[in-house]
């Protein structure tokens, strides 16, 4: 649910999740907040009670907006997540606790929020993507789903695709060399051009673990 649909679309339509919602496995459907306003103008947001600097968004065309999709997707297991700086980190970890549900409904917030009102009537819960603010809740929105969809069944060739990488792991992920085996005077470490998976592995570990230890050592 978002003022700014073709954001959505241009950016969940490539790579991937596009690759994935064109196979069938994933869709999804960015609905215009503002083809339920009630206004002769479309207008959605209005001057906050209480005073202070910028709009706040309507809670009666988010609501209808809401009904309309649920009235779509009865039956589903539904989760409604409205990102927000104020909601629970997002992590890989949380990430996977969404692959349970049919479906999931993100509700994109602009200008000095959402009336508390839309929040408190149909949101199950809020989630952030870090601890900074954006203006809007876009581009959130395209990290959640990039995040939880590249883990659907099929999306990726295995799912050590995406257990194995930095983060999913534990740890940061190993670093990565393809050709040529020698650029400006760097080359490829000899193991990874041997063959030996075994001794592979060993390296891909140790040089795993010297990495976090250096630039994530919180992941420890």
């Amino acid at each position: 649910m978002t003022l700014f649909p073709d954001l959505i679309t241009a950016v969940c339509g490539e790579s991937i999740i596009g690759r994935a919602a064109e196979a069938g496995i994933l869709s999804v459907n960015a609905h215009n907040i503002r083809d339920f306003s009630k206004d002769k103008h479309r207008r959605v947001d209005d001057t906050p009670y209480g005073g202070g600097m910028g709009m706040v968004m309507r809670p009666d065309p988010i609501v209808d907006c809401f009904r309309a999709i649920k009235a779509e997707t009865e039956g589903m297991k539904r989760r409604v997540i409205y990102m927000s700086p104020q909601g629970a980190l997002l992590t890989q970890k949380k990430a996977k606790e969404y692959l349970v549900y049919d479906n999931i409904v993100l509700l994109c917030g602009h200008y000095e929020g959402v009336d508390q009102r839309a929040i408190d009537a149909i949101v199950d819960e809020e989630i952030s993507i870090g601890n900074y603010v954006l203006t809007g809740g876009e581009l959130p929105a395209c990290i959640f789903i990039d995040c939880v969809s590249r883990m659907l069944e099929g999306t990726l060739a295995s799912p050590e695709c995406y257990e194995e990488e930095s983060i999913s792991c534990g740890m940061l992920e190993y670093p990565q060399y393809t050709r040529p085996v020698e650029f400006e005077g760097a080359r490829v470490p000899e193991v990874l051009q041997g063959g030996n998976h075994a001794e592979i592995a060993k390296w891909r570990y140790r040089a795993a673990l010297e990495k976090t230890k250096r630039c994530r050592p919180d992941l420890l």
